[in-house]
């Protein structure tokens, strides 16, 4: 078969208009990388796709023109057969009572051919959250500091954070990605790089909290806590290797005497995750074994295998791979704490957590799911006047036909880590439910293609996890959006994320108040923006012009810009143009979330990361210049509650 042929097949669109309206054609060497990293999926004659049914619609599906009639059918959970029936033309017309779940649908038709294919019950919509209009304060963690941690934000900061913001009248917390990184990695600190989508960053942690913590761990180290504690950039080896020193002590000390409660719980995380938190253990005690990529492995450990890992758990890494488990479930325990705390002071949103676009192609994700996560392929964006080379992410993502053999089960359990603990969860790049620009290893962003989800599958699973775990979700949908893409995702009851910024009209103009979606997530700026005080002062244009980055804007672009905004501000009969102004602005939109960044609260003018960077400028590594303790004297609480009044709960 022809190279563009079987490209078409695997819906890859092999020429596309770029952000600049530029022709794109794939050379054929990227191509043929791109083909053989994606896997064959299972050849079908009577059903080309998984089958999405919503609950309460009328539901019917056209058979292919290879299927023979009669055709049986018969949807399966497990063994146990939920429906069955026959039909006589080449359409099944489905009950109208089918429960909402995932199950496999068995064919067979009149000639014999006999297939499976998923079938996707999911509710009309995802969750759509229980209020009507509030407010988050949205955070790096990380760059959190406080005159008790030891360097790097931690889940004490959160809940400290958590008090903080529910004095303010806000809603909840946003925050970073949380996924676990590398830990023998640390310099490998991008949150949006991750290992795994699936578990916690032990970083996080509060080691001084754990009931076994042991002092004599950090015993003649009080001075280098004390230096970590007060640099302005996170030095996350220090912060490392401390941790990590403090956490096998308190593994110890668990092992050791383990108290009958603790050891109960730490059992019952254990079988809640299970089999994913064993065959994470069991990743990561043979990645620093071996101490190379997954793919140069010994054979029998290239392939997850649960013999293998039942064997390995039985063998002399067993601690280490139990001490993998203690520090998940410490981590779990942490998070969930402060979720708990929000519940109690009535936030109605809780946290707000971000879900990376890709992982690292030598993690745990990528190992264990190698059908569904092509790693020999990194997620980018075609090039756009803002990036005109393109982006390469160097991330890797999920396939179509890897998805579709497990029945979307990868896409679920990454779900469902993140919605663990979170009232609203942002998926970062959305765009990529529908489709995802590839770039092949060794070629430039610029030689990619765009390759076709199943994205009424994709969209079915979201709202089937969201419901179950009453958590809200926004698709972070910038960039270039395919036509009908945001009709589709509001119609599935998924939000949008709209971003101050980029707001603008043709002549520049900021838009209205009502312009803004009431099912979206609405904020001044992203961490990969400018902060309010950086973008005022032009400090984001004089940085990347010393760094040889083209900023994209000229100064008389942005003096254009500010005008611009003093004219939106104006014409709302807000005279001022500070950073309240914008936030009492976004308050009066009819969006159901805002986003107020607390660097912006705390006038910082250095944004978090840079993109495009890598060692030139410290990204994910900033700290914030007022620790905890000191906020509500650095923030003007009452211009802030003034702003946000109409959308904040009752405080006193």
């Amino acid at each position: 078969m022809d190279l563009f042929a079987r490209a078409k097949k695997f819906g890859i669109q092999t020429e596309f208009l770029d952000g600049q309206g530029h022709r794109r054609v794939t050379d054929a060497a990227a191509l043929r990388i791109i083909l053989d990293a994606l896997p064959a999926g299972i050849p079908r004659r009577l059903l080309d796709q998984a089958v999405v049914i919503r609950s309460g619609h009328p539901a019917r599906t056209e058979l292919n023109q290879a299927a023979t009639v009669p055709l049986r059918w018969k949807t399966v959970a497990g063994i146990k057969v939920i429906a069955e029936g026959e039909t006589h033309d080449r359409v099944i017309v489905w009950p109208e009572d089918l429960p909402v779940g995932s199950y496999r649908l068995h064919l067979s038709d009149a000639s014999g051919i006999s297939e499976q294919v998923p079938l996707m019950v999911a509710p009309p919509k995802a969750f759509g959250g229980d209020f009507d209009r509030c407010w988050l304060v949205a955070v790096q963690l990380y760059g959190v500091r406080s005159a008790r941690n030891w360097g790097i934000g931690d889940f004490t900061d959160l809940e400290g954070l958590i008090e903080l913001a529910g004095g303010l009248g806000a809603d909840g917390i946003g925050l970073n990605p949380l996924h676990a990184l590398f830990d023998d990695r640390p310099g490998d600190c991008s949150p949006y790089s991750p290992n795994s989508r699936l578990f916690l960053n032990p970083l996080y942690i509060d080691v001084e909290k754990l009931p076994e913590f042991q002092p004599g761990a950090i015993a003649g180290n009080s001075e280098a806590i004390a230096r970590l504690r007060a640099g302005d950039i996170v030095d996350y080896a220090g912060v490392a290797a401390l941790k990590w020193r403090a956490l096998r002590f308190a593994f110890e000390a668990f092992k050791a005497d383990p108290k009958a409660e603790r050891r109960q719980d730490f059992e019952q995380f254990r079988s809640q995750r299970a089999p994913l938190l064993s065959r994470f253990a069991c990743f990561e005690a043979l990645r620093h074994k071996i101490g190379k990529p997954w793919w140069e492995w010994p054979a029998e450990w290239r392939q997850p295998d649960e013999a293998g890992c039942a064997s390995l758990r039985r063998g002399p890494d067993a601690a280490e791979i139990e001490f993998v488990e203690f520090v998940q479930w410490t981590a779990d325990r942490q998070l969930q704490a402060c979720k708990e705390l929000a519940a109690r002071l009535g936030m109605r949103v809780g946290l707000y957590l971000d879900v990376a676009v890709g992982v690292q192609s030598d993690g745990f994700d990528a190992w264990n799911e190698q059908s569904a996560i092509s790693r020999h392929l990194a997620v980018g964006a075609p090039p756009d006047p803002l990036n005109t080379a393109g982006q390469n992410w160097g991330l890797a993502g999920f396939n179509a036909a890897g998805l579709e053999i497990a029945s979307f089960e990868p896409y679920r359990e990454m779900l469902r880590a993140s919605m663990r603990h979170a009232g609203a969860i942002r998926l970062d790049h959305v765009l990529g439910l529908k489709r995802l620009y590839l770039v092949p290893h060794g070629f430039d962003a610029a030689q990619g293609v765009y390759v076709q989800m199943p994205f009424e599958a994709l969209l079915a699973a979201t709202a089937q996890e969201s419901v179950k775990h009453r958590c809200v979700v926004i698709g972070e949908d910038l960039g270039t959006v395919p036509e009908g893409f945001r009709e589709k995702m509001a119609e599935w009851g998924i939000w949008s994320y709209q971003v101050m910024m980029f707001e603008r009209d043709d002549r520049g103009s900021f838009r209205g108040i009502d312009h803004y979606a009431a099912n979206a997530l609405v904020t001044f700026n992203t961490h990969d923006l400018s902060t309010y005080a950086g973008w005022r002062s032009f400090s984001d244009l004089k940085l990347k012009r010393s760094l040889g980055i083209d900023p994209g804007e000229s100064d008389d672009a942005r003096w254009h810009a500010l005008t611009m905004l003093s004219d939106a501000l104006r014409h709302h009969a807000i005279d001022s143009h500070d950073f309240y102004a914008v936030a009492g602005f976004l308050a009066r939109t009819r969006s159901r979330l805002l986003a107020i960044s607390l660097e912006d609260l705390l006038g910082v003018i250095d944004q978090p990361n840079i993109p495009g960077t890598v060692n030139e400028h410290p990204n994910w590594r900033r700290r914030l210049p007022v620790a905890i303790e000191a906020m509500t004297s650095a923030i003007d609480l009452a211009a802030l509650k003034a702003a946000t009044r109409e959308r904040s709960r009752g405080t006193t």
